[in-house]
């Protein structure tokens, strides 16, 4: 790893149609690349509106192949801008089959890796067992050229046990692009629990594990198809050092470009400072794989 690294991460609104929003996202990608970024991580899904706020088969018809048309271009972005670029796309896999996957674009534009989420939740408003396949390629670091990437995709960011194991197979970093939001029906008190949760869990899987976190989120409103129901995006991205510190974050609304300079070398000092990998109690964890203890 190098001894500092920029990082980005796009926070931007998804609502319009695919080529506007991919045209939006490449154009921040450059932004950051002019501002001497290396890494640019761009939202969950940013091709289009969430649309797993109902059950509708047509939707299916969003999902592209990967390798495929959107992956083409943003090769050709990540090599013309020489960065790194993380990306999520509606894989279609096969007939039937398809994953929410995260796609990572070396600096000349091959694709280094992917990694399919894993942890697909199923709530009011987030219908993505409908649409996703657990993943099946495991919690493994993509390697690249600026390191080892541990990117894991929005209700991954819950688990400890995802962020451990990419930690445990070497990530220099956790990386979530993100799609998560309010319900407008609830209070602004309930609202900013659940904003806070999202942050704090995260910065606690810096914490446990001494490594960088970079959460990126998308933005406003949107409605659910056929439905007074909606969803308000919350933003709040942000950069988190290997202790948990907040080092920038983005507000609720606004599109934002975050980019920080990482002290990569922290990871060593505060895993010798903190060295919970070496205290693990592994001879005792056996049970960790139970659904649940009775």
């Amino acid at each position: 790893m190098k001894p500092s690294l920029i990082v980005s991460a796009v926070q931007q609104p998804c609502n319009l149609d695919r080529q506007s929003n991919l045209d939006y996202s490449i154009s921040k990608v450059h932004e950051a690349a002019a501002a001497g970024a290396e890494l640019v991580i761009l939202p969950e899904l940013h091709l289009g509106p969430y649309f797993c706020q109902n059950e509708d088969h047509q939707h299916f018809d969003l999902a592209q192949a990967i390798p495929g048309p959107t992956t083409e271009v943003l090769a050709a972005v990540a090599k013309q801008a020489k960065v790194v670029i993380v990306s999520t796309i509606f894989e279609r896999r096969a007939a039937g089959l398809y994953h929410n996957t995260a796609v990572v674009f070396d600096k000349d534009g091959s694709i280094a890796g992917k990694y399919r989420k894993m942890h697909i939740p199923d709530d009011p408003g987030f219908y993505e067992k409908y649409f996703f396949t657990p993943g099946d390629l495991g919690f493994k670091p993509i390697e690249t050229s600026i390191g080892k990437l541990g990117v894991l995709v929005c209700w991954d960011q819950w688990y400890p046990e995802a962020a451990r194991l990419m930690a445990l197979a070497g990530a220099d970093m956790l990386i979530y692009p993100t799609a998560i939001g309010w319900d407008t029906a609830d209070t602004n008190e309930e609202q900013q629990r659940q904003l806070e949760a999202w942050v704090t869990v995260q910065r606690g899987h810096a914490v446990a594990n001494g490594l960088p976190v970079i959460a990126c989120n998308r933005i406003g409103y949107e409605q659910a198809p056929d439905s007074d129901a909606g969803i308000l995006f919350w933003g709040n991205s942000f950069i988190a050092g290997p202790q948990g510190e907040i080092l920038s974050r983005a507000n609720d609304s606004d599109d934002t470009l975050l980019t920080w300079t990482l002290d990569m070398a922290r990871t060593e000092h505060v895993r010798r400072i903190w060295p919970f990998l070496r205290d693990r109690r592994i001879d005792a964890y056996g049970e960790l794989v139970k659904r649940f203890i009775d």
